[in-house]
């Protein structure tokens, strides 16, 4: 990535932060490190840290991704092999869905979560066995594993509690209707 391109980047995540602890004064941009790592109502209680390095990660999908997948996808001619076109496209969308999470991330999260799992699943069941066995160097899964590697990045910047108690643990709240029965 250029320096005129990380700029760009670095330029959307600080117009991204919030008047409660980036604001200009004298001309100069005062920060709040503090603030960063409270937990903020607008934001469901997730940190603002999360919040935007969740941006980050969306915006590095958007722009890098972005870039190789809409490539391959203008640039290809001939016949597509059926398993490739699936893959390009979903790496498309991906990366387009990825802009909608650069202004909403705690809406986007499920492209989040389904890029982790897929990506950790193709690397226990594909490069694992090639690399426990010393056959990944060379095979033509290792490209795709170096690529798959960098899951990590998600996995650490997700905010899991809000994921568990969004997704996975919700629990009810009971009330009585109006005829007396309990609804949940």
């Amino acid at each position: 990535m250029n320096h005129r391109a990380l700029a760009r980047v670095l330029g959307l995540v600080v117009a991204c932060c919030d008047a409660d602890h980036c604001r200009l004064s004298d001309g100069l941009m005062k920060f709040s490190f503090k603030a960063i790592f409270q937990r903020a109502d607008q934001y469901e209680g997730v940190r603002r840290i999360n919040i935007y390095l969740l941006r980050l990660v969306f915006i590095l999908m958007f722009f890098v991704l972005g870039k190789t997948a809409w490539t391959q996808i203008l640039t290809h001619q001939g016949a597509w092999d059926p398993t490739k076109a699936i893959a390009w496209c979903v790496w498309t969308a991906f990366a387009t869905l990825a802009g909608l999470g650069i202004f909403r991330p705690l809406k986007m999260l499920p492209i989040l979560l389904l890029e982790i799992f897929y990506k950790v699943l193709w690397l226990i069941i594909v490069a694992y066995p090639l690399w426990s066995t010393g056959k990944l160097m060379g095979s033509p899964a290792e490209g795709t594993t170096s690529a798959f590697l960098w899951v990590i990045l998600p996995i650490v910047v997700v905010p899991w509690a809000y994921v568990f108690s969004t997704y996975i643990y919700r629990p009810k709240k009971w009330s009585l209707s109006g005829s007396g029965q309990m609804t949940g």
